[in-house]
């Protein structure tokens, strides 16, 4: 079912408050279904959330009753295109109430955090229909690799497959995922170091890394390491965006126990994975701009380009799994900092897998409660949209 079913929204605030914040250990995600305790409704139905800067929002569902979506990416028509672990893709259409299973993917290998990840629609999908998707496959019949495919979309259906970039390492755990096109057209992805922590050092290695190719699958020329490599030295990195003023790359990162990050990424740069990592610092690697402990295990990130809410305008939100909530960053005009903090739905929501700033200019959230480590309710996993609130 699709609706406006659910609207709700505890107001959970830290506000203006830097404190290392992560325990995320190694097997982030299970691969067995844990269906917690009896789905009960979702507790604050109809509630107003103000934010500490007096922002008055509500939470509608838009989207239910699908397994550990992982991607939200929304068509220039509109159409709300989603990703489901299991090797699903669904497109929503929100004004109709209505959606298609577009694609079902039969190669998909599914332990654990591994699956169908990351999607991203092409700058001129209007023209010519495509769609990439990141997933973990199978091979070898019990092996895994990850890789990086191009369909297009025909009738509400995805076909003419094509692999743009395969061989990236990838294991039950860490696995990265996220996929978007930058400003300059390109394609760019996270590699975690599938479990393995003496690839993110190895430039010859796709593991541990931020990726970047062009649409066709071929490398760009300004890469550093003459492949798709364009950063090193990551452990698990989920989200990323580019700032709206600066162009700057900011990333969400997951730590080992404790020190998830924020990083700002450039070309050719060393995060510092396995070797320093939180507030440790090394010549030629690079610090993170902000880092928590205990864990809130940050996954998919954006910054907010809307005007439905003009005091979220460049902030970063970062949807969060172990910590429940909806990290609002505001970010320092001109400046890699952040200068205040805030947590938005702690709690009441359950873990939250992606967040983007959507074309009609609300916020979309994905939550994860049947990934094996949350307590479902009723109607999980959703789509949830912040509107305004009077």
């Amino acid at each position: 079912m699709i609706g406006p079913m659910w609207a709700a929204a505890v107001s959970g605030m830290l506000a203006f408050m830097f404190v290392a914040q992560t325990v995320h250990t190694a097997a982030c995600e299970s691969r067995n279904r844990n269906p917690g305790p009896t789905p009960t409704p979702i507790p604050g139905q109809g509630d107003v959330v103000t934010t500490a800067d007096g922002v008055r929002f509500r939470v509608e569902t838009v989207v239910d009753d699908l397994q550990v979506p992982w991607e939200l990416a929304f068509a220039p028509d509109g159409r709300l295109f989603v990703t489901e672990r299991p090797g699903r893709v669904h497109i929503a259409n929100l004004s109709a109430g209505s959606r298609v299973l577009a694609l079902t993917m039969t190669d998909v290998y599914t332990q654990g955090e591994a699956g169908l990840l990351g999607m991203a629609i092409d700058p001129a999908f209007a023209q010519n229909g495509f769609v990439y998707l990141y997933y973990t496959a199978v091979i070898g019949g019990s092996g895994a690799v990850n890789r990086i495919v191009r369909y297009r979309e025909v009738g509400g259906q995805l076909a003419q497959r094509a692999i743009l970039l395969d061989g990236i390492p990838a294991a039950s755990i860490h696995d990265g995922g996220r996929l978007r096109f930058g400003p300059d057209g390109q394609l760019y992805a996270t590699a975690g170091d599938a479990n393995n922590t003496s690839l993110p050092q190895n430039v010859a290695s796709l593991a541990g890394k931020f990726l970047r190719i062009d649409p066709n699958g071929s490398t760009p020329g300004g890469n550093p390491f003459s492949s798709p490599v364009f950063s090193i030295g990551h452990r698990n990195p989920q989200g990323f965006d580019w700032h709206p003023q600066s162009g700057d790359i900011w990333a969400s990162e997951h730590g080992p126990t404790g020190n998830d990050e924020i990083n700002a990424i450039d070309l050719g740069a060393n995060y510092g994975w396995p070797v320093i990592q939180g507030a440790q610092s090394m010549a030629g690697m690079r610090t993170p701009i902000a880092f928590f402990s205990p864990s809130i295990a940050p996954s998919g990130a954006s910054f907010y380009r809307g005007n439905r809410f003009p005091q979220f305008a460049d902030n970063l939100f970062v949807a969060t799994l172990r910590g429940e909530h909806l990290l609002r960053l505001t970010v320092g005009a001109g400046a890699r900092t952040v200068v205040a903090q805030e947590r938005l739905l702690e709690g009441s929501f359950g873990r939250l897998r992606t967040v983007v700033s959507g074309p009609d200019g609300y916020l979309y959230i994905a939550t994860n409660n049947q990934d094996g480590r949350g307590s479902p309710q009723a109607g999980d996993d959703r789509v949830l949209r912040l509107v305004p609130a009077p």
